[in-house]
């Protein structure tokens, strides 16, 4: 038998409340990612332990008698790491999902300029493609998430369920690597074909460099030799020389003062992007809670990196 204790500490909750939302809401996660986690529970026994058809909902004989085994195994437990470790709970590391580019090249500067106004922040940091960790937000599986704004919408995020905070305004800048003279290897400007590094179809950073190029004569000339999801990934080839390609301009920052890459073409041919960390509201988690009020007393320039 494969049992998780957050699945016992649910049901714990739900025998209290009797209710879903309500014990959604007392475990600090979404309604739908509670009532999965009670299935899990219950597929893992092989016995039904809620009974849904009732207002409040009841739990059945076998619920009943279960309750009191998840009650003894989860105080105990508790008991036991009590002693082990202390309940400290206001040092709680918050579990942040990212955008690759976002977690490799960002977020060190970012948080260590929020800490200057916030103090210590413990976090846990896990990097992810934007449609993996927006799936991770909703499932209520993380506390935050530090994603690109999608003007587009194409994100469906509904702002009064996840809100968020702007803590950067950056662009996307096409690079190469330079000739022997320091100008770009394969610029944007003429009428030669350019061999292009490329992010995949469902990558955010691609698709805004699609809407760039929607309607000029400049993708026809793009020769695509190479496609990844990740901005450091093309950052490399673009580092061997291989193509020219749009790049985050803080993964590239240190690569363009130090003359290792130049830019392909001018200020036109940027992609402005904003950044931002969002969290769901439906979820009440004391170092969350705590975080966002802070974060709302700043001035904006500590949150902007």
């Amino acid at each position: 038998m494969n049992l998780e204790t957050k699945w016992l500490e649910d049901f714990v909750a739900l025998s209290n409340t009797r209710s879903f939302s309500a014990s959604a809401r007392q475990r600090h996660v979404t309604q739908p990612a509670f009532s999965r986690r009670i299935r899990s529970l219950e597929q893992a026994i092989g016995v039904t332990l809620v009974d849904r058809s009732t207002t409040p909902v009841d739990l059945t004989p076998e619920g009943q008698l279960f309750l009191v085994t998840a009650r003894n195994l989860v105080e105990q437990l508790n008991e036991s790491l009590g002693h082990l470790r202390g309940l400290a709970m206001a040092n709680e590391a918050l579990d942040i999902v990212a955008a690759h580019s976002l977690a490799l090249s960002f977020y060190p500067q970012w948080i260590s300029r929020l800490q200057q106004g916030l103090g210590e922040l413990p976090t846990r940091l896990v990097a992810m493609n934007v449609g993996e960790a927006i799936h991770v937000l909703r499932e209520g599986n993380c506390d935050l998430m530090l994603a690109y704004y999608d003007p587009y919408a194409s994100m469906q995020l509904d702002p009064e369920v996840f809100p968020s905070f702007s803590i950067g305004q950056v662009k996307m800048v096409p690079v190469s690597l330079p000739d022997e003279g320091g100008a770009p290897r394969f610029p944007l400007e003429g009428n030669e074909s350019i061999p292009y590094l490329a992010y995949t179809q469902g990558a955010f950073l691609g698709r805004s460099v699609r809407m760039l190029l929607k309607n000029d004569p400049l993708r026809m000339r793009l020769r695509t030799v190479y496609e990844t999801a990740m901005a450091e990934g093309l950052k490399g080839m673009v580092l061997q020389g291989m193509g020219m390609a749009w790049i985050p301009d803080f993964c590239i920052r240190e690569e363009l003062n130090a003359g290792r890459l130049v830019r392909a073409g001018g200020e036109q041919w940027d992609v402005p992007l904003e950044i931002r960390l969002y969290r769901c509201s439906l979820v009440h988690k004391p170092g969350v809670e705590k975080l966002w009020r802070q974060m709302q007393k700043l001035p904006r320039d500590f949150l902007q990196a």
